[in-house]
């Protein structure tokens, strides 16, 4: 008896066997036909990875392959962590140049800054280098070491530091602004009893780092009143993060329930222990907030442990199972089920699925503040700026208010109707 992958007996027929192999021995056919009589020599990788790309057309958005040269990228942007040195970089007026090092990383503590040059790689020099080659040549294997140099403040001082890779894990819980050892202040300022967390995205940190920060902020000397969980701009990422993180917040029920065609329904529920509870929540979220961010909204409203803020959501309920190809080498990121809110609705929004119909989450009535594409862009631009870790001033100087960021907080409409809400509720 033939037997399915899994240990299932194979449901084909023999015609539909037939058939199966026809239709195999007519993609050979295709493919040796191409490969000896085609007009220009095309590698043999090239065809088979541009025919995998064709069946994944035939399915959702969110199916696709992962080929050998973009697998490190893809689990990096998954895991949020990484094998490196921990800066981010861009090229600004053709040079290389950091953009902000990550906090506690190798080159945050060799003291390279935001607006730094890097001039060369190794031996090989930066200037004209593509962004991605350079990104991947700082990149590698834990405990190596990289040298690289460094001119400071554009046309400072050149230095060369041999740095040794490290596990880099990317902040995914961040807040209102830095304090002096660059750790995040999470209160705000209009009222200190209310305190202030964005999740950019769902990483297996996620939820220890939102942990952390919550013991801080309920075991401080000023008792927390109210909570803003910001998810807008965060497109998802692990879903045993998006349980951990709605965890948190509730004592008991439905977190998220997954249905598929070939896999058996699944439900997890919240766990009492380690509740944080006993002050009212706002979520932010809009139309760029999908997957993992959406089933946390969707849970705590359902729940009604928070009220959701903002605009309605993506649209992203889809589960995707990452299969390794080539042993590894490659993979294939395939959809396999949907996810469901604790009230049983759907979350994905279906091809030709209308304003109407369920999908993603919507505000809580009265909470539609939809924002104008000026606003949205200065919004980024605020969250963007936020995550970068400024140079440190003199010792002896003082450091000038943030009028900008100030401002910022002020014209955010959406982040004004949350401290409206949790003050008449404080």
């Amino acid at each position: 008896m033939d037997l399915a992958p899994e240990g299932i007996p194979n449901p084909m027929t023999a015609a539909e066997q037939r058939e199966y192999y026809e239709l195999l021995t007519l993609f050979a056919d295709t493919l040796d036909q191409v490969e000896r009589n085609y007009v220009k020599e095309v590698s043999r990788r090239e065809l088979m990875e541009a025919a995998i790309q064709g069946l994944l057309s035939k399915l959702d958005e969110h199916s696709d392959y992962i080929p050998p040269e973009q697998l490190d990228s893809f689990r990096t942007g998954v895991e949020s962590e990484f094998g490196g040195i921990g800066i981010r970089v861009g090229v600004i007026d053709g040079r290389l140049t950091v953009i902000t090092p990550l906090l506690g990383t190798p080159a945050y503590r060799a003291g390279i800054q935001a607006g730094d040059q890097i001039v060369k790689i190794g031996d090989a020099a930066a200037e004209g280098m593509a962004l991605e080659d350079a990104i991947q040549r700082m990149k590698g294997r834990i405990g190596t070491e990289l040298e690289l140099t460094v001119r400071h403040k554009a046309n400072g001082p050149t230095e060369t530091l041999k740095l040794q890779r490290e596990l880099v894990r990317m902040e995914t819980v961040l807040g209102v602004r830095r304090q002096a050892d660059d750790a995040w202040d999470f209160q705000l300022l209009a009222d200190p009893r209310i305190a202030y967390l964005r999740i950019s995205s769902f990483s297996r940190q996620t939820h220890e780092d939102l942990q952390v920060a919550l013991e801080t902020l309920t075991r401080g000397p000023t008792p927390l009143r109210g909570l803003v969980l910001d998810l807008r701009f965060n497109p998802g990422g692990l879903l045993s993060s998006a349980i951990q993180v709605a965890d948190l917040f509730l004592e008991r029920g439905t977190i998220v329930s997954t249905v598929g065609r070939n896999i058996a329904p699944r439900t997890w529920a919240a766990r009492e222990e380690g509740t944080f509870g006993g002050f009212p929540m706002v979520v932010l979220v809009n139309h760029y907030s999908a997957s993992a961010s959406e089933i946390v909204a969707a849970c705590l409203q359902d729940h009604q442990r928070a009220v959701v803020i903002g605009e309605r959501t993506w649209g992203k309920g889809s589960v995707q199972n990452i299969i390794e190809l080539e042993g590894g080498q490659s993979a294939l990121k395939l959809t396999t089920a949907g996810y469901q809110r604790p009230s049983g609705k759907n979350i994905h929004r279906f091809e030709g699925a209308t304003e109407a119909d369920d999908w993603g989450v919507r505000p809580d009535e009265g909470f539609l503040l939809p924002l104008e594409p000026a606003d949205m862009r200065r919004l980024l631009s605020v969250q963007q700026t936020q995550e970068i870790l400024a140079p440190k001033p003199p010792s002896d100087a003082v450091a000038p208010p943030d009028a900008d960021r100030d401002r910022a907080l002020q014209e955010d409409t959406q982040l004004q109707k949350a401290l409206e809400y949790l003050k008449a509720k404080t």
